[in-house]
């Protein structure tokens, strides 16, 4: 069952499913992690993440993408050059983000940070390798590993993260790194456990040979795709140094401030944006094929239907969002104080619409990626990044705000991403779309019109 290919439908609910478990145990993980590491650990927690999810990005984000709509159009061999080509990346990943630990402590201000960058730093490696895995099976239409592996690691989080935090409890920073070392262990084990599925599924072998992709195409998809995913956490990194030395300017606990902003409150928006994901990564093989042969009507077409069903489901959530938002803040950080749990209900309010944006771009995204415009996204989200770091700057410094300065910008900037995903999937007309078919018939890619494929 397991090794099936599904229909979009199914595809769809079977990662958004495992998507929604994944992220659900986050949020729920935060329960015991905010009780041990109160809200200063949870700051240092997140000042963390965004130079790790660059480093991610450059490594392993625009893989999964980029593989499954190479595979899904009958490229041969994509994840095999993939694996040397990013595990390599990978390595050098590794490598940077160690020798950034303590120059990104001392920027930030907080020693405690190059420990847990050094915890942190092994998963960069793993999650390439696991990427090149899951968009191979998403390529071909089976989204059980991308669901199954998702499960796995976060579960392996979660219980060795809370035995490492409550062990370490009376010391801080220790306490913070070992919970970052129990995100490389989940990843190395995820990364294991989808090594083996995919050298199963290889056992069967085509009875024809079917030539090759080269490494230009799978750059061709997967670095633009990289620089679209960066935006986001570079964003966050220059963000949470602004935001964090504007909030200590007017003497605010800025370092608990922004662990309830990011650790906290991004955490239950990004619960039901996760189901949404499923839609986002079934539409690539479905859309890429009529793409491939030129049928742009029938691919946007595909599109608009994965986009309406993204705002059918994310709509109705948002609404959830804002209206039980403190139920939500108890029942996920109970352990907060009066003070911060309303600072965080107020937030989660703010950026309720987010669930309806943010989902919203992810799934235009991949449908402008599909649709062999990735370059187009990448424009969007540099757009919005660049947006939201101005914005919360001006807000925090010039306005009363505090930290509901980052969320407003939050709202903007995925609105105005939105906007700007779908009027270039509405321009994607019939001038150009035999561009990129004359682009891969000169690699000698098989036509799959004739019959060509994986």
């Amino acid at each position: 069952m397991f090794s099936q290919k599904q229909s979009f439908i199914k595809g769809a609910v079977i990662i958004s499913l495992g998507g929604f478990i994944s992220k659900l145990l986050g949020a729920f993980y935060r329960i015991p992690l905010t009780r041990f590491l109160g809200g200063e650990g949870m700051g240092i927690y997140q000042m963390v993440y965004p130079l790790y999810c660059i480093l991610l990005t450059v490594s392993a984000s625009g893989i999964p993408t980029g593989i499954a709509r190479l595979i899904s159009s009958g490229s041969a061999g994509a994840e095999k050059k993939a694996f040397r080509l990013y595990g390599a990346i990978g390595v050098v990943g590794t490598l940077i983000m160690y020798m950034l630990s303590a120059p990104l402590a001392a920027v930030q201000e907080e020693p405690a940070i190059k420990l847990c960058c050094i915890m942190l730093c092994p998963s960069v490696f793993f999650v390439s390798v696991l990427s090149i895995v899951r968009g191979y099976f998403q390529g071909r239409g089976n989204m059980y590993p991308t669901a199954i592996s998702e499960v796995a690691e976060q579960v392996i989080k979660v219980a060795l993260g809370c035995a490492l935090a409550y062990f370490f409890r009376d010391n801080l920073a220790i306490a913070v790194a070992s919970t970052l070392f129990a995100v490389t262990v989940s990843e190395a084990v995820a990364t294991a456990f989808a090594l083996v599925w995919y050298f199963k599924r290889r056992g069967v072998q085509p009875l024809f040979k079917v030539p090759s992709v080269r490494y230009k195409s799978i750059i061709g998809y997967t670095v633009p795709l990289t620089l679209t995913a960066i935006a986001l956490p570079a964003s966050q990194l220059v963000e949470s140094i602004v935001a964090v030395r504007l909030l200590k300017a007017v003497g605010e606990n800025a370092t608990a401030l922004y662990g309830i902003f990011s650790g906290c409150a991004v955490t239950i928006i990004n619960l039901p944006v996760s189901v949404t994901y499923g839609l986002a990564a079934a539409s690539v093989p479905q859309i890429s094929p009529l793409a491939e042969k030129g049928d742009i009507q029938g691919a946007k077409n595909k599109a608009f239907k994965s986009i309406l069903i993204t705002f059918a489901i994310s709509a109705p959530a948002a609404v959830g969002l804002y209206a039980f938002a403190p139920l939500a803040v108890r029942l996920i950080f109970s352990s907060l104080g009066e003070k911060e749990a309303a600072v965080l209900i107020k937030l989660v309010r703010i950026m309720a619409v987010n669930a309806v944006t943010l989902s919203l771009v992810q799934t235009s995204s991949a449908c402008l990626t599909s649709l062999g415009k990735p370059i187009r996204s990448t424009v969007t989200q540099w757009v919005s990044a660049i947006l939201r770091v101005a914005l919360t700057a001006v807000l925090i410094k010039f306005t009363t705000l505090s930290i509901s300065g980052a969320a407003i910008s939050a709202n903007i900037s995925y609105l105005v991403a939105t906007l700007i995903n779908f009027w270039y999937i509405i321009k994607r007309g019939n001038g150009n779309e035999n561009n990129f078919n004359r682009i891969r018939s000169k690699e000698g890619r098989p036509d799959l019109a004739r019959g060509g494929g994986a």
